[in-house]
């Protein structure tokens, strides 16, 4: 791989590194504003090329059947990106604006090592269930159910955690045998690229089963939803976009997978370490600059303590001041993008004039004149009926929520179109379990538990999506079933 800067990553396409029809574009540094280098860009030319290698890749050889190259394949492709570690780190440091800290974890190392579990999910997998001899209707038959691939997966990933969500897609998609064209978010073209050229360069896929494409056109990446050669799009991102993929899908009744928009609540009950919870909550939304779609961003707590408990969440958010991704102590690095950093400016504006006030934070750090920084900033003074504590802002944004007792608490949770996540706290883990089995979400943490992990299912009810990432769930997402009767003799 080459070394930064001046790197110039390339489109992979039914096995070669190619460049892209559109040329170039560039792609930013966040936390600085410069320009780091290029990336191919694609057109729709380039995205008819790489769908047609999948579905020739899918159809014409033994991919989908050859569980031993699979495995082999996905095993290979982990032990190119632990060779090349560092280097990736420091890469998505850059391109990203992760902090380092978080590279140890979801951001880079997590993932790769997690490439293991859809490895061995396909080696160990019971492709078949013999279901033995019934007489339906009167005649003698043997019976069996068996998975297969879906077909050729068109993946579009988003640029918060693009290490971890091009992995989760790439891994159970190409191990349950499926051929696929990943579309990367245009604000992250670099870590995809990476991607593309350990797969050219260090492993034995065969020409077409992976294709990369990289482009700074949202239409390319659309062309995946549409076109009928592709059996299944997997898509993560918003909400908005996932609506118009799921449009674009119901014209060939294709699979669709989606993982969304979150606005998920973290509950603290009248019982709880108020200051422990809080002070977690508020850690927890500034991760990141609060770019992922299940961080907490509700902090819920009981009435008669809310003063306190706005205290602890500021005086936590108010110490994690905005800094350098590169340094190993920062939490919240930069948002991603100019745009970004305005559209969470616009809800602290929105949060003004709704009523609410700022507990800490509010705006761009005084001490940064470039990056796209925003301060970790905690929302006091709000119910759940204004537009900040209901949407997803997407950046360092804690809005803090009175409750009334664990039912109110329950209601206001639940009192979302979406429903990825949540988090409880209390004194008392069955009363804690009590009230998490009331939440209308996909994954919940009890106390501190963590649930993000390669063998966990992820994913959400509502409008947070459909499916399930990770885990045997996220595996079989990627397979189709096939019931096979035979005739008795």
């Amino acid at each position: 791989m080459a070394v930064l800067p001046n790197r110039e990553s390339q489109l992979l396409i039914d096995g070669k590194l190619v460049a892209g029809s559109g040329g170039t574009y560039t792609t930013i540094n966040p936390a600085t504003e410069e320009v780091l280098g290029v990336a191919a860009d694609a057109t729709a030319e380039d995205m008819g090329r790489a769908i047609e290698a999948a579905r020739r890749a899918f159809d014409d050889t033994d991919w989908s059947t050859n569980t031993e190259l699979r495995v082999r394949c996905l095993r290979q492709l982990q032990t190119a990106l632990k060779d090349n570690l560092e280097e990736l780190r420091e890469l998505t440091i850059a391109e990203v604006g992760a902090p380092r800290m978080l590279t140890s974890g979801g951001q880079l190392e997590t993932p790769i090592e997690d490439l293991s579990v859809a490895a061995d999910t396909a080696e160990n997998y019971q492709w078949a269930t013999d279901l033995g001899y019934a007489t339906p209707q009167g005649i003698p038959t043997n019976r069996r159910v068996v998975r297969e691939a879906v077909g050729v997966v068109g993946a579009i990933t988003p640029w918060n955690f693009p290490h971890q969500i091009n992995l989760a897609k790439i891994g159970p998609a190409l191990a349950a045998g499926n051929t696929l064209v990943l579309k990367p978010a245009p604000d992250t073209p670099w870590c995809a690229g990476a991607l593309a050229e350990l797969i050219a360069e260090h492993t034995d896929f065969p020409p077409g089963v992976v294709n990369i494409v990289t482009s700074s056109d949202h239409g390319v990446g659309a062309l995946l939803s549409e076109d009928p050669r592709v059996d299944m799009v997997s898509f993560t991102g918003s909400t908005a976009t996932g609506r118009a993929v799921m449009t674009a899908a119901a014209a060939t009744i294709k699979k669709v997978f989606l993982e969304l928009g979150g606005k998920s609540a973290f509950l603290v009950l009248d019982d709880a370490d108020l200051a422990g919870a809080c002070s977690m909550a508020g850690f927890t939304a500034s991760m990141h600059a609060g770019q992922g779609c299940a961080i907490t961003t509700r902090l819920v707590v009981p009435r008669a303590r809310y003063d306190e408990a706005v205290e602890a969440a500021a005086a936590t958010m108010g110490s994690l001041k905005p800094g350098d991704p590169n340094d190993p102590r920062t939490v919240c690095g930069p948002v991603i993008s100019a745009r970004q950093r305005d559209r969470v400016q616009g809800y602290l504006d929105l949060a003004v004039t709704e009523g609410g006030r700022f507990a800490c934070g509010g705006g761009r750090p005084a001490d940064r004149d470039k990056g796209f920084f925003i301060e970790p900033t905690v929302v006091a003074g709000l119910t759940n009926d204004a537009r900040v504590a209901r949407e997803e802002i997407f950046g360092p944004v804690l809005t803090v929520i009175a409750h009334d007792g664990d039912d109110d608490a329950v209601r206001i949770a639940n009192d979302s179109p979406y429903g990825l996540s949540g988090t409880v706290f209390s004194a008392d883990p069955e009363r804690a379990d009590r009230v998490a089995a009331r939440l209308r979400v996909g994954t919940v943490n009890i106390n501190g538990g963590i649930w993000y992990s390669g063998d966990m299912p992820f994913g959400g009810y509502k409008q947070s999506g459909i499916g399930r990432e990770m885990g045997l769930a996220g595996f079989e997402e990627y397979t189709e079933i096939k019931a096979i009767a035979t005739a008795a003799n």
